[in-house]
């Protein structure tokens, strides 16, 4: 019995073939201009358009926030592909998730001093990269605003608004440590980026969890909604948000 019900989840070779056929064209309709606001499939430009070479040295900061606990990691990249890495996870308390934006951040922030002087980088100037992994509207490398909050956050004064220098505010509030925001991502990003680190052919970042997502280098002529700065550079990285894929009922032919 249990064969036969597994049975079911086999695609044959035609479903395949018209699965792909069909992802490939909600992947077109999130990438050009005209058809966007109402593509299930988003493929918001994230504005990083240069993977990691390997050649990556120094300390860095990370800052994971995409559900009631968040992580800070330490993370020293070495040579011959080597590095070190500290993290700890922090608990966001109820009334935080649903509290004031202000509230939030200054919590992260004294979160992100504490790490640090337990971790002796207390006087260094860090450079910081934030996972955000919320519905995110890009506008720069660090720059995005909050649409809609999931996950059961629900704190006020921060839809619409851009959570970096919600961030930058926050850290400043406190004055005692030097951090720099370099760049605002979602997990799908960091995850390429960071395999990409050791891998240099690495071109797609996936993530299964309780949701599915990935991103993907593409073609900047194939990203209208991208006005590229530099000619030279050739490609962008797309994160799909492929999660509302068959929301339209292009999945009911499985």
């Amino acid at each position: 019995m249990v064969h036969e019900l597994c049975q079911q989840l086999l695609l044959t070779d035609e479903q395949v073939q018209e699965l792909c056929y069909r992802i490939l064209h909600e992947l077109r309709r999130g990438l050009a201009k005209d058809t966007h606001p109402k593509a299930n499939v988003k493929c918001f430009v994230t504005y990083v358009q240069d993977l990691p070479n390997g050649n990556e040295r120094g300390k860095f900061l990370a800052l994971d926030l995409g559900g009631t606990n968040f992580r800070v990691l330490l993370i020293h990249l070495q040579e011959n592909n080597d590095f070190q890495m500290e993290s700890r996870i922090y608990a966001i308390p109820q009334h935080i998730m649903i509290g004031s934006g202000t509230q939030l951040f200054d919590h992260i922030a004294e979160c992100l001093s504490n790490f640090m002087a337990e971790h002796n980088v207390y006087k260094e100037r860090l450079p910081l990269g934030f996972t955000f992994s919320f519905p995110l509207r890009q506008l720069g490398l660090t720059k995005g605003l909050l649409e809609t909050w999931t996950k059961g956050f629900n704190c006020a004064g921060v839809v619409n608004e851009d959570v970096v220098q919600l961030l930058k505010d926050a850290i400043a509030r406190r004055g005692d440590v030097q951090i720099d925001v370099c760049a605002i991502l979602n997990d799908t990003t960091g995850t390429l980026m960071s395999c990409a680190w050791k891998n240099h052919n690495c071109k797609i970042g996936l993530i299964v969890g309780t949701g599915a997502n990935a991103c993907y280098m593409e073609r900047v002529e194939e990203a209208e909604l991208f006005a590229a700065e530099d000619p030279r550079k050739k490609h962008v990285l797309i994160n799909t948000e492929w999660g509302a894929f068959g929301d339209n009922g292009a999945l009911d032919f499985v």
